[in-house]
């Protein structure tokens, strides 16, 4: 199945570059491009494209408005493609505030070329962006840096997990995979699997980011924890 993308970006070269090296593969097919997150949103609601690659400075609006705006449709629109954000270390607040709006994760724009296709075929599969370490430093800090809202305490929530949940919770916040989680719990990852979506189903999170931050708002997982 081909894994439709648009490119929102500023830069003309950033786009002809990523277009270039994504369309190259035979499961990707680039769809649409924008200069601007405001022209991003329109090409996001008429392209109905898998992932959309946003920038996170850009004029007219900036990709984090675009990011909520795509993730949060109006009535009437039922395909929201996921979010895959493109940064740099100098704009991590605004990644945080664009994971806990709901995008699937992000990625720093020097990243090897192998690096921008996996992230693009990781996100379109479900999954969030959320293995390297950098990432898991960085999600670490914004969640010590930026309390959840009091409105709703989140280690409240924790109590509607079973024990076993709760762990493979904490594993998935570590930045763990299937099956690192698999090895380090003795289970089948198809277990595993079962685990995580019961998880987010209880919780009512989108993915693996919402349940990354979830863990250290709820403070199940602290900054700095191995």
């Amino acid at each position: 199945m081909t894994i439709r993308v648009i490119i929102v970006d500023d830069q003309a070269m950033v786009r002809a570059g990523f277009a270039a090296l994504l369309s190259a593969q035979s499961d990707i097919d680039v769809v649409g491009e924008a200069a601007d997150g405001r022209a991003g949103v329109e090409v996001a609601r008429s392209a109905h494209p898998d992932v959309v690659l946003m920038d996170v400075r850009m004029p007219e609006m900036d990709g984090l408005a675009a990011a909520r705006a795509i993730l949060q449709p109006p009535p009437g629109v039922t395909r929201v493609p996921k979010v895959l954000m493109l940064t740099t270390f100098d704009v991590d607040d605004y990644v945080y505030e664009a994971l806990r709006a709901g995008a699937s994760g992000f990625l720093l724009k020097d990243a090897p070329p192998a690096d921008l296709i996996a992230a693009v075929r990781v996100v379109a599969a479900g999954e969030a962006l959320l293995a390297p370490s950098v990432t898991r430093r960085l999600i670490a800090d914004f969640a010590a840096q930026r309390p959840a809202p009091s409105r709703k305490d989140p280690s409240l929530r924790l109590k509607g997990l079973t024990p076993r949940e709760t762990e493979v919770l904490a594993l998935v916040a570590r930045g763990l995979s299937n099956q690192e989680i698999a090895a380090e719990l003795v289970l089948a990852e198809q277990t595993v699997k079962t685990h995580i979506g019961r998880v987010l189903a209880k919780l009512g999170l989108r993915d693996r980011a919402q349940a990354v931050i979830f863990a250290y708002e709820s403070g199940l997982v602290r900054p700095g924890a191995g």
